[in-house]
Formats: C-alpha cells, structure tokens, sequence
C-alpha cells in the first residue's frame, strides 16, 4: 500500500506561484536538489495538474541538453522512470512516457491506487492537491519553504481546510531553504 504525498516548495508566506504566476522565487540548488531527489525515491508515480505537468514534462529530456550535472541527469532518468497521471481537460495526449491522462479527479480512483501500489505517490500542484487534500487521501505534507515571501498568488493549501499535522522530520539547507515533513493526523474541515 502506497502512501500519498503532498510535496512542493512555498514561499515563507505560503504561496506556491505568486500573483504572476511566477515561481522561479524557489531556487533549487545542488543541495536541494540531491535532498529531493532523496526522499522521492520511494515515489512511482506522479499526479499532476496540467500546468504542474505541463513544467514538470522538461524533465523528460533534460538529460540530453549538453553540459547538465550528473545531479540534474539523474533527477530526469528518474523522472522518466515514473508513472505520471495528468487530470486535464484540455490535454490531447501526453508529451512524456509512462503518462496518462485522466479527464477529471475521482477520490476512489485514487484510493485504489494508493491501495493496490506498492510504491508512494505524490500529488503536485496547488491545485490538484487542494482536491486530495479535501477528500482526505493526503498522508504526508512535504514543505520546502523558500527565504522569500511574494505577497500573494496561489496558496500552497486551500483557504478552506484545517487539518492536524504530526511533525516527521525537518532539515535546514544552506540556500536558506526549510525542510518540514508532515503527517496527516486528522482533517477537521
């Protein structure tokens, strides 16, 4: 049985994209970078949003652009090597191997995979992650809070939802960068 994760960067103000759509603000060093590249390890496969998808879909020949670290290499042979599920209504066919896309989100389709997988999932993206949250499918809350608050945009949680978290781990990077890794105890609204 799989867990679902729930894991992006944030501004210290708690925006996942600013009022630009903008989020070049969270900068992944090598050192963040090889931490994810960690902890996500357990993960095959991959839900996402068409706009996450969308970001995320370069990783699928990052590899082959010249002069690329060994580090961001790897990240994309892993990238490739996951299931990647898009909920998308305006997608026509995927950009990437191992993806296929849904034209909407069914909690009970997401609790039989987490049931019959035997590898975690992640959920990227505000607002798909908004949808899982809601139906009570997330078990951990990975947060990588970037030095750097932005004011507005899109929250990385939705404004409607409480929840009670247990604190699993924490880390501080050098760029800055907080680590806090959540499990979640109990959705009260």
């Amino acid at each position: 049985m799989g867990s679902l994760i729930y894991s992006m960067m944030l501004s210290a103000d708690g925006y996942a994209v600013d009022a630009d759509g903008d989020f070049s603000w969270g900068v992944v060093d090598e050192e963040l970078h090889r931490f994810v590249t960690g902890i996500g390890a357990p993960v095959g496969t991959y839900l996402y949003g068409r706009r996450m998808y969308e970001t995320m879909v370069y990783w699928e020949t990052a590899d082959e652009e010249p002069g690329q670290p060994a580090f961001i290499a790897a990240y994309a042979r892993e990238w490739r090597e996951r299931d990647k599920v898009v909920f998308s209504t305006t997608l026509d066919r995927p950009r990437s191997a191992r993806t296929t896309i849904r034209r909407s989100f069914d909690p009970a389709e997401i609790r039989a995979m987490k049931h019959d997988l035997d590898h975690d999932l992640t959920v990227d993206g505000p607002t798909l992650a908004s949808q899982a949250l809601r139906a009570g499918l997330v078990d951990e809350i990975h947060l990588l809070i970037a030095p750097v608050t932005v004011g507005g945009g899109l929250r990385f949680f939705p404004d409607d939802m409480r929840a009670e978290l247990e604190l699993l781990d924490q880390r501080a990077f050098d760029s800055g960068t907080a680590f806090l890794r959540y499990r979640v105890r109990d959705r009260i609204g």
